[in-house]
């Protein structure tokens, strides 16, 4: 849980993905296209990879993409959607961006 925890706070948006799921690669064009530089960390290439993604179930995320902003577990691609579609995704990313730089 160390690595998770560590990765995901040492920048503002991060994914965990794997690199052959098609939705995480939908995820990370997401972020791309509003202008967001997101830290991708694909498990499926790490070492640790088998522990990180139970790691990710027990905080809750049943599947990758794992997304957290500000070092906060957002979710996976049903819930980046659901608050891009809601109009809430940039907004979230502004808010945390104004934090960080105050």
């Amino acid at each position: 849980m160390d690595k998770v925890l560590r990765l995901a706070r040492a920048n503002d948006v991060v994914i965990f993905s794997k690199s052959s799921c098609c939705l995480c690669y939908a995820v990370n064009i997401l972020f791309q296209e509003i202008g967001v530089h997101a830290s991708v960390n694909e498990i499926d290439n790490d070492p640790d990879g088998r522990e990180m993604e139970k790691c990710l179930m027990r905080m809750g995320c049943s599947s990758v993409p794992a997304v957290f902003i500000g070092g906060t577990l957002i979710g996976s691609t049903n819930e980046v959607m659901s608050l891009h579609l809601k109009g809430q995704l940039i907004p979230k990313l502004k808010a945390y961006e104004q934090k960080a730089t105050s």
